[in-house]
């Protein structure tokens, strides 16, 4: 019996660390989205921001890599 109270007590420690966790989430993002708005209520173009955001996460390389070959598929359309 001792040996389930305990393996409960540790169960339910996970369970309401979790929940803490997607708690902050929550609240992370929300503030991710007021800073958005606040970008946008000051003329910023918020889907430019938000690629600039998804590259800013990527190898540089990588970036570099695909900027390239887009740039030649441009050129190859006359773009």
């Amino acid at each position: 019996m001792a040996d389930q109270t305990v393996a409960a007590e540790e169960l339910r420690t996970f369970v309401e660390r979790h929940e803490r966790l997607e708690a902050e989430k929550q609240t992370i993002a929300q503030a991710q989205k007021d800073v958005l708005a606040e970008a946008k209520s000051r003329g910023y173009d918020t889907r430019a921001l938000r690629k600039l955001l998804t590259l800013r996460k990527r190898d540089p390389d990588d970036v570099a890599e695909e900027e390239a070959m887009l740039d030649m598929y441009r050129a190859a359309l006359g773009m």
